[in-house]
């Protein structure tokens, strides 16, 4: 019949119709843009719009104290300051997540080590952690990979055996929860990006929540995002004692901030909504994984990834990729091109143009196959688009071309 005759082969396509869109920025974030302008300065600690953020901030996710950076990158890399980590230190996190995850390591000198995933929600676990584990051991950093958090309980109590500091990664998951607590306020630091490409967006920028709620740890964290000058009230001490970067937010992106975190809750619970029901649509089908969402957990979905069950179908990956695309339905294959680990900086061993430092400081092996669930995760994964302003028809329409092109593709029982 017409109807099951793949459009990539000619038949009608499943999407016909645009997928919803709206504006992200409106007078909102205009007015308070106008206010930043007209406070005739846009430096932070003059002006009042990143603090105010940061205090609707901290408000929402309950928490005491908040640093603001640049840049989600440069939240990872203040936490990893603020905590200690320095040269030769080992750091634990994600092979599927993006670079900046382990810029901040690199930068402090510092060396990744690379934990596998559960192969069905794309997380770190405690047992994959600890085999991981050595004497040079300094933190973790958890990767809530699109919204979905890791199994936190089991990972926080190896961290508390193993005197580890805990860094999340909520770059994708704002207003995830863990056990109803939120991601972020669980391991000793949690850090936020307002990235375009975020739930939120000042068009850069992030947050680093200080969870031990200690005022030391908060003037640590804060003077390591400002060179190491410790701003406090109308004091300024600019005797440094050790490296730190500039990191600062500025009043634009925090004027932004303000408006932008007034709309999160919406953001957030409407893309658990949709890709719920993207979840339950495919969760029959043949030849499809859906994609696991952690015990206990609530997921906000920066964008949903399912795995394919190739033995099930005639196609590969990219084939089942293209087919989907021409039904109407815009993916990719996989969410990174590769493990992190497989990028060249790793295989050369090379985090300075020419230089082998901090690599040559202990024998570390980043050969291909190291994280075997991580690789078969990004070989057979399909990325797909959640937006909060989508319909729920274009959600069905998204199951209905996936079954389409599985049922197509889906090996017969002999």
């Amino acid at each position: 019949m017409e109807g099951n005759i793949l459009a990539i082969n000619g038949g009608a396509k499943v999407k016909t119709t645009p997928f919803g869109t709206g504006q992200r920025f409106g007078l909102e974030e205009a007015k308070e843009l106008l206010e930043a302008l007209e406070q005739n300065t846009l430096f932070y600690h003059f002006g009042h719009k990143v603090k105010q953020f940061l205090q609707d901030f901290n408000n929402l996710y309950q928490v005491k104290h908040s640093v603001a950076t640049s840049s989600g990158t440069a939240a990872l890399h203040v936490a990893l300051g603020a905590a200690g980590v320095t040269a030769g230190d080992e750091v634990i996190t994600s092979p599927i997540t993006d670079q900046g995850t382990v810029v901040g390591i690199l930068y402090q000198n510092a060396i990744p080590v690379f934990a596998d995933l559960d192969p069905h929600s794309y997380t770190m676990t405690a047992t994959s952690i600890e085999e991981k584990i050595t004497a040079k051991t300094k933190a973790i950093i958890v990767v809530h990979l699109a919204g979905n958090p890791c199994d936190m309980d089991p990972i926080m109590e190896l961290a508390k055996k193993y005197n580890i500091k805990v860094v999340e990664d909520c770059a994708q998951s704002y207003l995830t929860t863990y056990k109803g607590r939120l991601t972020g306020t669980i391991g000793d630091y949690g850090c936020f990006s307002t990235n375009d490409f975020k739930h939120i967006s000042t068009g850069d920028g992030g947050m680093v929540t200080v969870n031990s709620g200690n005022e030391s740890d908060y003037f640590t964290t804060h003077a390591f995002a400002d060179k190491n000058y410790r701003r406090q009230e109308d004091a300024v001490m600019k005797d440094i004692e050790y490296l730190a970067p500039n990191y600062r937010m500025t009043e634009l992106q925090g004027a932004v901030g303000i408006a932008q975190l007034k709309k999160l809750n919406w953001i957030c619970t409407r893309r658990n909504e949709l890709g719920e029901r993207l979840k339950q649509g495919i969760a029959t089908i043949k030849g499809i994984n859906p994609m696991k969402i952690t015990n206990e957990g609530w997921c906000s979905y920066w964008f949903y990834m399912l795995t394919l069950n190739l033995e099930q179908l005639t196609c590969s990956r990219e084939e089942f990729s293209e087919a989907l695309a021409e039904e109407g339905i815009p993916n990719q294959p996989g969410y990174i091109p590769k493990v992190l680990y497989a990028q060249p900086i790793f295989q050369k061993k090379q985090a300075y143009l020419n230089n082998h430092y901090p690599f040559n400081l202990g024998a570390y092996d980043y050969s291909i196959g190291s994280c075997p669930n991580a690789e078969s995760i990004l070989e057979t994964a399909i990325r797909l688009n959640i937006n909060e302003f989508y319909t729920d028809q274009d959600v069905e329409d998204m199951i209905a071309a996936i079954n389409k092109v599985a049922s197509f593709h889906s090996k017969s029982i002999s």
